[in-house]
């Protein structure tokens, strides 16, 4: 699944469950104007097809500032 992210909001969960790890890669490209941030994932290494990439979301500036103050409040970075 492809998706570009324009903006985030905050829902409750009932229950999270931790999720297996995996990798992913990120790539920057100018598009249009504008800089993207890509991220894809590869999903198990079990899985059928190994290194195929499973999902990619992207990031313009504006929605990555929004990801960013919400990183920055749950983590306390500084």
């Amino acid at each position: 699944m492809m998706a570009r992210i324009t903006s985030f909001e905050k829902a409750e969960m009932q229950r999270m469950q931790l999720h297996d790890a995996i990798e992913a890669k990120y790539y920057v490209q100018d598009y249009d104007g504008r800089k993207l941030l890509q991220i894809s994932t590869f999903g198990r290494a079990t899985r059928d097809i190994p290194g195929k990439v499973s999902q990619t979301i992207q990031l313009d500036e504006e929605a990555a500032s929004h990801l960013f103050g919400i990183l920055k409040k749950t983590f306390d970075f500084k």
